[in-house]
């Protein structure tokens, strides 16, 4: 790691990244390069400085170049700085003393972070410039108090408030690999604990509850100037001007943001113009090369906070890289600036941004900075080359969970909502097969169809339509042709084809009941569909008073909701039902607001109870697509659902279609046809029921109905009312399905679950997964379709077990 780059004065910033990424170890350079969401929210704020134009100006008569700038009474060599980063000992063995070494060489400041691996008073020693200190409110103020006094000891000249992060990023990736920090990789100014995985630690949580006096406290206990870090809406930066704050650091990429948040290039100039130099105003996101510095600049930032790059250069030499890192841009900057016709800083105005580039411009246009300069070594790719989603936190969920379960194999897992396996037996796939062959015989198929059927292609829109309306039509009321059914590989394809068939661009919005299952949310983001929550209410559930909000807010916003998607039988994964008044308002709400409802109900048929009309068979105006699964009902190994889309889609010649064969067309193109051996086995099941799968599941619905009374039934002996209360713990009460949720007074989020698995043997799903823009932080989802009675009594004590244990930690 500390070995000499052969010529290191021709090394770009980008050459710094390519050898970064070839010398550190995968899960450190996923913990350094991603996590907490900021793969994604980095792409977001290189592609927003992509779209910048910069103006040269010419014949100005102006002066070599001074890049040298004064912040907050400090004069800098010029006008970047180092960002606050955790852990600099993860790429180089002297870490933040090699980063502050460098930096004062160049003349520029460090921002030192919290987390960092040297004392403040070794940094201090070594400074030959200004340093700050990155400064978070922990739920324990006294571990606050005592760093900002050390700082403020050791000569750090200003605080920087990290208000964008009210608790700690989801770091799905360093989970995933199992990530831990290198033995001896400790934060050194915090109190001994283990800090081997993040958020390990009570006492250094943040504080859910803080609030803009948290400027005032802070001045009460230091004469140091007070920055906060993370503004990126005017009314804030405002805000912050009158809590008394000396400076803002705009930013987007503190712990997870939610979607469609700007980039922090785009949010300046607003904010810029709210305070109008009434404090200092630096910009930290995203800066990779000289230009975007000015284009800070010139967008009203006085200075930029540079992250990553640093890094970079420190994993691959050190000090020496470091400085070469911030030499190269400083010296880049300049030949900026006269480019620019600017003789120093204070040039730097709105009269040099051009308009915005557009964007099949900024498409066509090659990578640029440090982020894709060159091919990576060794065949890797580089994953912002590949779609934004798949940087998406809501991705990874259901792949962390398993891997969670495959790790820990012992516990007692709540997590997969799978159906029970007691009811599969072999034999019955070769006697449903059976089965369906033979009345392909009774009607008239010779061997050679048959053979045909099983073996070759099929049609796009399925082989068993006829007998999908049949039982439609037998066990739920559902009246449609065949020709209205679409035969698909698992519901999921369902949602996907229907999807991208109802949404043609970025106007069009997808509402979804919230919590929302990440099937859905997943599908919306692979296509670049917009998707607004529709919040359900904590006992009653979905609300149509909150749907036609939600409708009315999107077209003032100038877009369309197209369709809003809802699971209205003992959804996933809160478990609540709509009500048949409620159903009735909802189809309503849609022919008088021109929406469609897509329908999913899996759970339906394997639970018990009388069941409320489906939306479909209540639809008289053909506004519910209804999106089926053969999973919970017959075989989830076959992998077998259906759309039903009896919706007239008229061309712009007259002529008519359904909207099952415009669906049926993009399945051609995603999946071709559904497995024929597939449709065959379920079909043999639909047969044998008559079609009426509901009755053929009464011993599954029956069983699923003893466990949830098992679940509901422990969960009130080990929290009966008084320690129910004393410890906040809730929960709902579902009639049917196979989840509920439990509430609890503590993070139910990625570090407290493996917390759970590994101390106390027990496995759940963060309802967080299901509020992709924030929200269920508190909540877990409980499963227990897989589990037996006595799993279920096993895994609710071990639960009980790490809720009172976590409690008591986060009290601390």
């Amino acid at each position: 790691m500390t070995g000499k780059v052969p010529e290191p004065s021709v090394l770009t910033l980008a050459d710094y990244e390519r050898l970064a990424r070839g010398r550190l170890a995968p899960d450190v350079w996923d913990w350094i390069a991603g996590g907490a969401g900021e793969e994604r929210t980095l792409a977001a704020n290189i592609e927003a400085f992509d779209h910048v134009r910069l103006l040269p100006r010419l014949l100005t008569g102006a002066p070599a170049p001074d890049p040298a700038t004064k912040v907050l009474g400090t004069t800098w060599s010029a006008p970047v700085g180092v960002a606050p980063m955790a852990y600099h000992t993860i790429a180089h063995p002297e870490g933040e003393l090699a980063t502050v070494r460098a930096a004062g060489d160049v003349g520029v400041p460090v921002v030192v972070g919290t987390f960092a691996g040297r004392t403040f008073e070794e940094l201090a020693s070594q400074a030959r410039a200004p340093l700050w200190l990155q400064t978070y409110c922990f739920r324990d103020r006294a571990v606050t108090r005592e760093l900002v006094a050390r700082a403020e000891g050791a000569g750090f000249e200003a605080l920087v408030l990290t208000a964008d992060a009210p608790r700690l990023g989801r770091r799905l990736r360093d989970l995933r690999n199992g990530f831990r920090l290198p033995p001896g990789i400790v934060p050194a100014n915090l109190p001994e604990a283990d800090y081997s995985s993040p958020g390990s630690h009570a006492r250094t949580e943040f504080d859910p509850a803080m609030d803009w006096s948290i400027v005032d406290w802070l001045r009460s206990i230091s004469r140091l100037p007070v920055l906060i870090k993370g503004l990126l809406a005017p009314g804030d930066a405002i805000r912050a001007l009158e809590a008394g704050a000396d400076g803002i650091v705009v930013s987007n990429h503190g712990g997870r943001q939610l979607d469609g948040v700007p980039a922090a290039i785009e949010a300046l100039p607003a904010i810029a113009d709210a305070v109008a130099g009434r404090c200092t105003l630096l910009l930290d996101g995203g800066v990779r090369r000289a230009t975007d510095v000015l284009a800070a600049l010139a967008s009203g930032a006085d200075a930029v906070l540079m992250g990553r790059p640093v890094l970079y250069g420190l994993a691959v030499d050190g000090e020496a890289g470091v400085r070469r890192v911030l030499e190269s841009v400083c010296e880049e900057f300049c030949d900026a600036m006269a480019l620019a016709g600017a003789g120093s800083v204070e040039d730097l105005d709105p009269g040099l941004l051009g308009p915005p580039r557009p964007v099949a411009t900024r498409r066509q246009s090659p990578p640029r900075g440090i982020s894709a300069p060159t091919p990576p070594e060794d065949g890797r790719m580089r994953k912002e080359d590949l779609h934004a989603s798949l940087a998406d936190p809501v991705l990874d969920t259901m792949t962390f969970l398993n891997e969670i379960t495959a790790r820990y194999p012992d516990a007692v897992s709540f997590a997969p909502g799978r159906p029970f396996e007691g009811f599969f037996s072999v034999q019955d796939i070769h006697e449903h097969l059976d089965r369906y062959l033979d009345h392909l015989s009774r009607q008239g198929k010779s061997p050679e169809d048959i053979r045909t059927f099983l073996y070759q292609y099929g049609a796009a829109a399925g082989q068993i339509r006829d007998l999908v309306a049949d039982s439609l039509r037998a066990d739920e009321g559902i009246d449609v042709a065949p020709q209205a059914v679409v035969v698909t590989a698992g519901c999921q394809e369902a949602m996907l084809i229907t999807l991208r068939a109802l949404f043609r661009g970025p106007d069009d919005v997808l509402l979804v009941s919230m919590p929302a299952y990440v099937g859905i949310t997943g599908a919306a983001r692979l296509l670049d569909i917009p998707v607004t929550g529709v919040e359900e209410d904590p006992v009653t559930g979905l609300s149509c008073a909150a749907v036609e909000a939600a409708v009315h807010a999107e077209r003032a916003r100038g877009r369309r909701p197209k369709a809003l998607y809802v699971v209205p039988d003992h959804s996933n994964p809160s478990g609540k039902t709509i009500d048949a008044q409620t159903r009735r308002e909802l189809l309503d709400l849609a022919s008088r607001f021109d929406f469609l409802v897509l329908e999913d109900s899996p759970y339906r048929g394997v639970s018990p109870g009388e069941r409320v009309p489906t939306l479909k068979a209540l639809d008289r105006d053909r506004r519910v697509v209804h999106l089926g699964s053969y999973s919970k009902t017959a075989f989830p190994g076959a992998r077998v659902g259906f759309a039903v889309a009896d919706q007239t889609v008229v061309d712009t010649d007259g002529s008519t279609t359904l909207l099952a064969d415009e669906l049926a067309k993009v399945k051609s193109m995603v999946t071709v046809n559904t497995s024929s051996l597939s449709q065959a086995v379920v079909a043999g099941m639909l047969l044998a029921a008559d079609g009426e799968l509901s009755k053929f599941n009464e011993p599954a619905a029956r069983h699923y109905g003893h466990s949830l009374k098992t679940l509901l039934a422990s969960l009130e002996e080990h929290f009966p009312a008084d320690r129910r209360n004393a410890h906040r713990v809730h929960w709902n009460a579902p009639t049917g399905g196979f989840f509920l949720a439990v509430r609890v007074p503590f993070p139910a989020d990625e570090q407290a679950l493996v917390r759970s698995a590994e101390d106390f043997g027990v496995i759940w799903t963060p309802m967080s997964y299901f509020h992709p823009n924030g929200g269920g932080e508190n909540t877990l989802r409980l499963s227990f379709s897989l589990l037996t009675p006595d799993r279920i009594r096993s895994g609710v004590r071990r639960l009980a077990e790490f809720i009172e244990a976590e409690t008591a930690r986060t009290s601390v």
